[in-house]
């Protein structure tokens, strides 16, 4: 998922997102443990999407801390 697209999503959406990415995530792995994927990249790409989805909530959340102590 590009950084844009994840700019443009509601906060909502984002932590749904993060919680389906994770659970990809997840049985990505177990299932590469089990037996080798075809394609091993697709943890990595997962492994990514759900950084870029927590580093653009945490940058929202630092934003809103910002504007309450300026108030």
């Amino acid at each position: 998922m590009k950084p844009n697209v994840i700019r443009e999503m509601s906060t909502n959406e984002l932590k749904e997102r993060l919680d389906e990415e994770q659970k990809q995530l997840e049985k990505l792995k177990l299932n590469h443990a089990v037996s080798p994927l075809e394609n091993p990249l697709k943890i990595k790409l997962y492994r990514k999407t759900v950084a870029r989805i927590k580093t653009e909530l945490r940058k929202r959340v630092i934003e809103e801390t910002k504007k309450e102590i300026s108030r």
